[in-house]
């Protein structure tokens, strides 16, 4: 169930992070969302799931081609072209997305605007 895409990326260290959290939770993968509403008109939602969902895009699978990285249809327009990363600093470690749709974008780096 889902459809296999390409045009989302995910650096090496996002991609360890996932099977980390796989390998302690189980056969999960993140799930990314665009909500309308944050500071600059869109949020990212970064969740992780075991549950398939008819019409999720499939932008990412491990080498057994279990998803690692799934969107919906609707998100995935706003998601095209971007980078999925993994941040760390000495106050916090999280999943990060490089959009080139966004136009603009907040200090927390959640939220987001396209023209």
């Amino acid at each position: 169930m889902g459809i296999l895409m390409q045009e989302l990326s995910i650096t090496e260290d996002a991609l360890k992070r996932i099977k980390l959290i796989q390998s302690q939770e189980g056969n999960r993968f993140l799930r990314i969302t665009v909500d309308g509403g944050g500071c600059s008109g869109f949020s990212y939602s970064f969740n992780f799931d075991n549950k398939q969902l008819e019409g999720d895009i499939i932008a990412s699978t491990d080498k057994n081609g279990n998803p690692t990285l799934v969107t919906d249809s609707i998100s995935f327009n706003y998601l095209t072209g971007s980078q999925i990363t993994w941040k760390e600093d000495l106050s916090s470690a999280s999943f990060s997305i490089d959009n080139p749709n966004a136009t603009s974008s907040c200090g927390c780096g959640t939220s987001f605007s396209v023209t």
